[in-house]
């Protein structure tokens, strides 16, 4: 049984952007505004932003944002659903997206995949119990000719091998499965 009915009006939250961005953050979106003729347009600008220093858009956030993009706050939740690096959950330091587009798929990705699973204890969309890595998937990354590949925090890893992923696992301090949990 669903705990509402579609007979129950729909609660918009009103958020005055001022008490929930910083000044950092408005003058950086403000400067973003500038460059688009409609302050709506700004809406994937405004939300990297505020992940940068948050590293994921709250619903708080999010109703800030729009409250200072003056847009209404479905339509930018909107484009932050539909864009897959705008996080609407808390999300680890490090976050890796693992490409399982086809080309991937022919290289390894099921053993690579399993791998990162197995070596980080958790399963694609979540995040390790010390809050240091989330694993996601990402539809593609562009780079199918080097395949399989991912990006961590922003960075392409081209030509994954398990090797390489035991290597950048190490290179972030992660503890895995393989080191008996040592850093």
């Amino acid at each position: 049984m669903s705990d509402f009915s579609l007979t129950d009006p729909i609660v918009i939250q009103q958020i005055d952007y001022r008490t929930v961005l910083s000044k950092t953050e408005i003058d950086a979106i403000e400067h973003e505004c500038a460059l688009y003729e409609e302050r709506a347009a700004a809406g994937i600008d405004a939300m990297q932003i505020v992940q940068r220093e948050r590293r994921w858009i709250s619903d708080e956030c999010l109703y800030a944002i729009a409250d200072l993009l003056q847009m209404p706050v479905v339509q930018l939740e909107g484009v932050a659903t539909f864009y897959n690096h705008i996080y609407r959950q808390p999300v680890g330091e490090h976050i890796i997206h693992l490409c399982d587009s086809i080309s991937c798929w022919l290289h390894d990705f099921p053993l690579i995949g399993a791998h990162l699973k197995q070596q980080l204890g958790i399963e694609f969309g979540q995040t390790s119990a010390d809050g240091k890595v989330t694993l996601l998937t990402n539809v593609c990354l562009g780079c199918c000719d080097k395949a399989p590949a991912l990006m961590h925090n922003g960075d392409l890893v081209e030509n994954l091998t398990i090797e390489s992923i035991d290597q950048l696992l190490a290179d972030i301090g992660v503890k895995t499965a393989k080191s008996g949990g040592k850093a």
